[in-house]
């Protein structure tokens, strides 16, 4: 298939999924066929596997696949949120250092923005302490991914030169920052401008990468990228990332429309060494993982209401489960060991994780955009603590269910400023400790919720 026909495809794909009324940015098309500058996302490997990821994923509303939980019991909110040591309320209205997104780790928040491929910021305070400037521009929608034993992880263009024929394809660096100075200790060069959680992750010992084709990942010396071991897979097959326990494991399905099967292979992590593990029916998409196992989808007889839930552990053992739903949610995500979904009509729902049944549904509690605009609701966030799982709406609404029963236990709200017409506006709730930290655009604000008051 050429790289014509490949963005053509990706095209279409995204433009069905719209027409059914899942809504996404305007230019969704576009960012995932070219980042602004023109660039060839549909060189990543796999076309087939990454149109059907794009229409389940489009259904289902997941946008941080990667945090899945076993369906447990949860007890409910009882005691209060309790501040981080010496945190305050803060907000900050920064252009340049947020917009594309934050990341919480440790007491710290790490960020990026038009003007900043990172930057540091105390989540006590919301100062600013250091930060790395974009290499010609930063428009993207990733922001730092990973931070580990001192060392952030994150993207950056890699050149700000123009070709000669004056078009930009500038591609895409992985790059490691010193948490502590914002000194950009090495960057790598990926082979395509994927900035997705498939494009690299955390291993033990080594950041898992896409580098350096399409179909190779390398396990990069985490303090200098030197490679350490590669693994490339065959012609014609596309594989997806996971990582249990600091173990890296592929699902490989060839790239045709209707694949039979999915192999998992999980691949030593000193090594780089295959061992097929299972082999599941047909296309499976990776939603998340839960302790031990990937979390995956798969659509029965095409996209639709009647869905399959299967949890693979890195044994090979397998569960698959019936789930269905109704209708396009406005946000979905794996959060507090349920599936949490939102309806466009305000409700919330949580579903379990092992038999695809709902659990409750309530009111979410929040403001809801309008299904035609280009706005959304933010990923929801799970406190274990508190047994809570709380939602941010695009005008700043606040809510928080219990994540036994859906019961609201409160409700607040941030001042994000209004959202922008004709702008792809969708905030982000994060959780530092028990304090929450919401975002839209370059404006952010650190509040405590009172619950259990």
């Amino acid at each position: 298939m050429t790289t014509e026909r490949a963005e053509e495809k990706v095209r279409e794909t995204l433009n069905a999924v719209a027409l059914d009324h899942v809504r996404a940015p305007g230019d969704l098309v576009e960012k995932v066929v070219r980042r602004r500058s023109r660039r060839r996302f549909s060189q990543a490997a796999g076309v087939a596997v990454a149109v059907a990821a794009i229409s389940v994923g489009a259904v289902f509303g997941f946008g941080d696949a990667g945090r899945a939980g076993q369906d447990r019991p949860v007890r409910p909110a009882a005691s209060p949120a309790t501040p981080p040591e010496g945190w305050k309320p803060w907000q900050s209205s920064s252009p340049g250092a947020s917009e594309r997104g934050c990341l919480v780790e440790g007491s710290a928040l790490y960020c990026s923005g038009s003007e900043y491929d990172a930057a540091k910021v105390d989540a006590n305070t919301g100062e600013r302490l250091w930060t790395v400037g974009v290499n010609r521009e930063g428009d993207g929608i990733d922001h730092p991914f990973a931070v580990r034993d001192g060392v952030v992880y994150a993207y950056r263009n890699h050149t700000a030169e123009n070709l000669p024929d004056g078009d930009y394809a500038g591609g895409t660096d992985l790059m490691a920052v010193d948490a502590d100075d914002g000194d950009v200790l090495w960057k790598v060069k990926m082979p395509q401008d994927d900035r997705t959680a498939q494009a690299a992750m955390l291993i033990d010992g080594a950041v898992l990468a896409n580098t350096p084709s399409v179909r190779t990942v390398s396990a990069l010396d985490p303090l200098t990228g030197k490679e350490k071991w590669r693994y490339t897979w065959d012609k014609g097959i596309a594989c997806q990332r996971a990582v249990l326990s600091g173990v890296p494991y592929l699902l490989c399905t060839p790239d045709v429309e209707k694949p039979d099967g999915t192999d998992v292979l999980r691949l030593d992590p000193a090594t780089g060494s295959a061992t097929k593990i299972t082999t599941l029916p047909g296309m499976q998409q990776l939603i998340g993982t839960s302790g031990d196992r990937m979390v995956l989808i798969s659509a029965r007889g095409g996209v639709g209401k009647d869905m399959r839930l299967t949890t693979v552990s890195g044994s090979g053992e397998r569960a698959s489960h019936p789930y269905r739903f109704e209708g396009p949610p406005a946000t979905s995500d794996v959060v507090g060991g349920r599936l949490i979904s939102v309806s466009w009509q305000g409700k919330a729902s949580a579903y379990s994780l092992t038999t695809g049944k709902a659990l409750w549904t309530r009111p979410v509690g929040v403001g809801m955009p309008d299904q035609d605009t280009m706005q959304g609701l933010a990923t929801p966030v799970a406190s274990a603590r508190q047994g809570v799982v709380y939602f941010l709406g695009p005008d700043g609404d606040l809510s928080a269910l219990d994540l036994r029963t859906g019961e609201q236990v409160w409700r607040g709200h941030a001042d994000l400023g209004k959202p922008r017409p004709g702008h792809a506006d969708t905030p982000q709730l994060l959780l530092y400790e028990d304090a929450l930290v919401a975002r839209n655009g370059s404006k952010v604000v650190s509040l405590l919720p009172r619950t259990g008051d």
